[in-house]
């Protein structure tokens, strides 16, 4: 008869072993942790809960422990610790726990808490300027798991600001720096992977690299919307302009999509300097008869009410094609003149006369506002909940087509949450990083944000037809936040020339595949075969 301890101790091998032939790993490689690192890595039950899931609800996968780092220097001491061993190991970096399909897990491996480096030298938010003044010659160093409210928070104290956001603000640098940062600005500055000076990056072998332009040059444009493939940003260096004060906030209501996507490529062709363009464009399809004043519901939360938005009257049938539009000015400017050019800019337009509201709220305030839909969702008991999101950039040649399939057709009424649409310039985005996006000179950044608080399989499947859908009609739609599980798929998403560029750099900086295996990009572990027909980079 064996003892509690010997028993206890005879099921937690079995149950290891049984991991262990789950994921792929041999019987013989049983996960451990470095002796230095004891104190900064648990297996305590909550804090592998946590890490177990993400925002997406949708996956839960354990790992063996989570790294609470105290500095850079521990997740290099992990990592190179596992690029030594005998028996590799799964590292994922988690932020916020934002992502959708589990990208941020690491079964039987160790998560990396990146919040953790709250209060150590890798979260201090620096800025400088070159030219001594506040002026465009500045930048902020921020560390990788700093939230973009902190961050916004604190440079505007000083009457600066990052050039380009996400809508949400509650993610990590370095998790957006992963996959690009994309919001209403980017047609106008660029994705927040465009803003970015410097970074110091935690590769696979467990080397802290210094990487910019210039310097360790294809490990920067690699990590740059890499999808953690190549490294842990630990931190980054970011660009800053003067902050603005306040925004003239205007949405305009359509019910012909041709003309709300003429208009919305219209506003993104135009300069701020020449034409004094809007600094915001986006835009929102709503189905009902709510329209496009905001409500509180679930399939609207996105959409910010418009307290004296006007009415129209429509049918529970009617959808309605929401453009969004930001002007940015001081205090000091004079209140005609901002008039004078919104009311310049909007004449343009073809939006339902009298669909149009605008307001003036601070740039904080605006920045800020999807997280005022977060509360409310909270307060119902609507955000812990599973999202099964697509987000797709469409090229501009086949948009209307992807609107009567997609919206009218596959979609019909099954929203259940907000539908985001508006159009980007591609030469915004540097070509040599990592991030993925059609080749046509504006293409449309596409988001299903939907929620599902019954059966959210019902929702990956109409993801997979519109997928499907758009195979067939050789519409090249690139996956932003992309999830596929199969190695032809990622080849398809990379393209011949990029997938043999990202081979490269991850047998330069990751050869064991330890890292962000959660992506499923490459198998894990990682067979050196997978390199045979590639040169690394020197």
């Amino acid at each position: 008869m064996y003892s509690p301890t010997t028993f206890f101790t005879i099921t937690l091998i079995v149950a290891a072993n049984l991991i262990a032939a789950t994921v792929g790993l041999p019987v013989s490689c049983l996960p451990s942790f470095p002796n230095e690192l004891s104190e900064q890595i648990t297996s305590n039950s909550t804090a592998l809960y946590h890490a177990s899931i993400d925002f997406g609800n949708m996956t839960q996968v354990y790992p063996a422990g989570v790294l609470r780092p105290a500095s850079d220097d521990a997740i290099a001491k992990l990592i190179s610790y596992y690029y030594q061993s005998s028996c590799p190991v799964r590292v994922s970096a988690r932020g916020h726990g934002h992502s959708i399909h589990g990208q941020a897990q690491a079964a039987n491996g160790v998560v990396v808490e990146m919040r953790s480096l709250h209060g150590s030298k890798n979260s201090s938010i620096f800025v400088a300027c070159h030219d001594g003044s506040h002026g465009s010659d500045c930048y902020v160093d921020v560390g990788g798991g700093q939230l973009w409210i902190e961050v916004l928070l604190a440079t505007t104290k000083l009457g600066l600001a990052p050039r380009t956001w996400t809508d949400y603000l509650y993610l990590t640098v370095g998790g957006t720096l992963s996959n690009a940062g994309v919001s209403g600005q980017a047609f106008r500055r660029g994705p927040q992977i465009s803003n970015v000076l410097e970074m110091d990056v935690v590769t696979g072998k467990g080397e802290i690299l210094t990487c910019s332009p210039s310097q360790n040059s294809d490990l920067f444009y690699g990590v740059l919307g890499g999808l953690g493939q190549f490294g842990i940003i630990t931190r980054a260096r970011i660009t800053l302009e003067k902050a603005p004060e306040m925004v003239r906030w205007l949405r305009m209501g359509y019910t012909n999509f041709t003309e709300f996507s003429k208009d919305q490529e219209y506003l993104i062709s135009l300069t701020r300097e020449e034409d004094g363009g809007f600094d915001y464009v986006e835009g929102a399809i709503v189905m009902g008869a709510n329209g496009c004043n905001g409500n509180s519901n679930g399939n609207n939360w996105r959409l910010s009410p418009f307290k004296d938005f006007p009415q129209f009257e429509a049918t529970e049938d009617t959808i309605f094609y929401c453009l969004e539009a930001g002007k940015y000015y001081m205090n000091s400017t004079d209140q005609n003149l901002v008039d004078e050019e919104v009311q310049r800019l909007t004449s343009e337009l073809h939006y339902i006369r009298g669909m149009l509201g605008s307001k003036d709220v601070t740039y904080i305030d605006f920045l800020d506002r999807v997280h005022q839909g977060e509360l409310k969702l909270r307060s119902q008991g609507l955000w812990i909940v599973p999202h099964p999101w697509l987000c797709l950039f469409v090229p501009s040649s086949r948009i209307l087509e992807f609107h009567d399939v997609v919206f009218k057709g596959i979609l019909s009424r099954n929203t259940s949450g907000p539908l985001l649409s508006y159009p980007l310039n591609r030469n915004k985005w540097d070509q040599r990083m990592s991030a993925v996006v059609p080749t046509e000179e504006v293409f449309y950044s596409v988001c299903l944000l939907r929620s599902a608080v019954d059966d959210w399989g019902f929702y990956e499947e109409q993801n997979r037809q519109i997928l499907r859908a758009c195979d067939e009609r050789k519409i090249e739609v690139k996956m932003y936040l992309p999830h596929y599980t199969e190695e032809r798929a990622w080849k398809r998403h990379y393209g011949e020339d990029r997938w043999a560029t990202l081979l490269e750099r991850k047998a330069k900086y990751d050869p064991r595949g330890i890292l962000a295996t959660g992506q499923k990009i490459f198998p894990f572990p990682l067979p050196s075969s997978i390199f045979q027909n590639s040169t690394v980079l020197n």
